[in-house]
Parts: structure tokens; C-alpha cells; sequence
């Protein structure tokens, strides 16, 4: 889908000449309108910032990242994904996820997931820019429980990875999973994680720095975008995540 958004009326700042110490904090202020926080993707800046702070934007040194085309999923993971309990979907209920990622980040250590935040990304998923990968458990049954998911952006050939939340064991790990394989089909170079954490660096993720990362963005952006939501209408059980060819003609540019 063409995304149809009115220009910013914020400019935001290069973030080499705004943080040349590399602290990570780039601007501050101007809203979470849905053209806002594209135009600071464009520049490969995010927002973060907590309760009643200001809006903080982001472009963090190093920069978090994982590359499709190297992901394994662990042995664990593999065991649980073999159980077959579960169906993966993508843009069913964007909404849904972005809140159960606020409602689990909220009882964990608070959230940046404000209403605000929800509303500005919902409208990217609307013109087409912003996607969810929901995890259902009784799939077959009226209604399906949601127990795990994630968003994000997806720029071109690139995807920004937001946020993610589990009810059941592993199965955040099986949506990004999905998207690893996802992204590998689309032959997306890599996946910002922004901020390295113990999880992310344990399903792989390594760190790049910033330059070499904003510099290489700014390529992956002029791609042409694959047509994710020829997908939207489609349920994959579980255990289809080992096969090779999970996208295969499914997806194109």
C-alpha cells in the first residue's frame, strides 16, 4: 500500500551533528503524529522516553541489529515450535498487540507505549508502514486468545523492531521467528533492534556502529518495499516456522 502522509512540520536533526559524543539523545520534543515518527525512522532515529518526560528521540552508538539470513532459532525454541500449539498471523489486530506489549511492559518496569505512542504507530500501520505479527492459541475457536506478539516499522527494506510480548512460553520467540524468516524472504539486509539487550543479543543480535548503520539505511530505504499485507488473510501453524520456503511466492516487491 502507497503511504499517504502529510510532510512533518518538525526537522530533525542529523544525528552525527546533534550527539557527536554518541550518548544516543538526538532531540526532544515535537509529537507522535504518524508523519513524525516517519520522518525521524527516514533519519534512523525512534522515540523513548517514560510517564511524563518529554518526547525523547533516539539514534543510539552502537546500533542493535540482527541479520535474517543468520538466524537460528535455538533448540529450545526448536522443541516448543515442534508442539505445533499455536498459529502465527501478520496485520490481523496491529492494536491488539501494540497493547498487550504496553500492558506487559507496564507490569514489568513501566512502558513508553503511552496512548499516544499507540495512536501515532496505528496510523503508520494504516497507510501501510507499520506491521504486527500476532501468535493465537485455539486459533479454530470464536474468539482466538492472543498470547503473544510484536510490531514494528518497515521502510523499503527495512524493518525496525519495537516491541514484543508473551503469555505463553516462547512464544514471542516464535513471532520473531516469523519475522526472521519474513525478512530473509523479502532479503532484508538486517532488522534494528535499537538497543542491545541480554535477550536480543541471545537470539543473536549483534551491534553496528552508528555511521556504518546510518549510512547503510539510507540505501536499504531506496529499495523497492515487499507487499506484506498479501499476507494478511493467511494462518501458519506453529511448526511450519522449520520449513525453508515458509514465503515462498507469497510475497513480492
Amino acid at each position: 500500500m502507497t503511504a499517504r502522509l502529510p510532510q512533518t512540520r518538525w526537522q530533525f536533526p542529523d544525528p552525527i551533528q546533534a550527539d557527536p559524543l554518541g550518548e544516543g539523545l538526538v532531540a526532544v520534543g515535537a509529537d507522535l503524529a504518524p508523519e513524525t515518527i516517519l520522518a525521524a525512522y527516514q533519519l534512523g532515529i525512534f522515540p523513548w522516553f517514560s510517564g511524563d518526560d518529554p518526547i525523547c528521540w533516539w539514534s543510539p552508538e552502537p546500533r542493535c541489529i540482527i541479520l535474517p539470513e543468520s538466524f537460528k532459532p535455538s533448540k529450545t525454541l526448536i522443541r516448543s515450535i515442534k508442539k505445533n500449539q499455536y498459529t502465527l498471523t501478520i496485520d490481523q489486530n496491529f492494536a491488539a498487540v501494540m497493547q498487550a506489549c504496553a500492558d506487559a511492559r507496564a507490569l514489568a518496569e513501566g512502558t513508553w507505549i503511552s496512548q499516544d505512542i499507540i495512536q501515532g504507530y496505528c496510523g503508520l500501520h494504516a497507510v501501510g508502514l507499520a506491521h504486527s505479527i500476532e501468535v493465537w492459541e485455539n486459533h479454530e475457536q470464536e474468539p482466538p486468545l492472543l498470547v503473544g506478539g510484536l510490531y514494528g516499522v518497515q521502510l523499503g527494506r527495512a524493518f525496525f523492531g519495537e516491541s514484543m510480548f508473551s503469555q505463553r512460553t516462547d512464544v514471542s520467540k516464535m513471532a520473531f521467528t516469523f519475522l526472521m524468516k519474513l525478512c530473509a524472504a523479502s532479503h532484508f539486509p538486517f532488522v534494528d533492534c535499537q538497543l542491545p539487550n541480554d535477550h536480543l543479543m541471545s537470539l543473536g543480535a549483534i551491534t553496528m556502529p552508528r555511521q556504518q548503520f546510518l549510512s547503510e539505511l539510507q540505501d536499504i530505504l531506496a529499495q523497492p518495499a515487499p507487499d506484506w499485507k498479501l499476507l494478511q488473510n493467511r494462518h501458519f501453524n506453529c511448526a511450519e516456522l522449520l520449513t525453508n520456503d515458509l514465503f515462498s511466492g507469497l510475497i513480492e516487491a
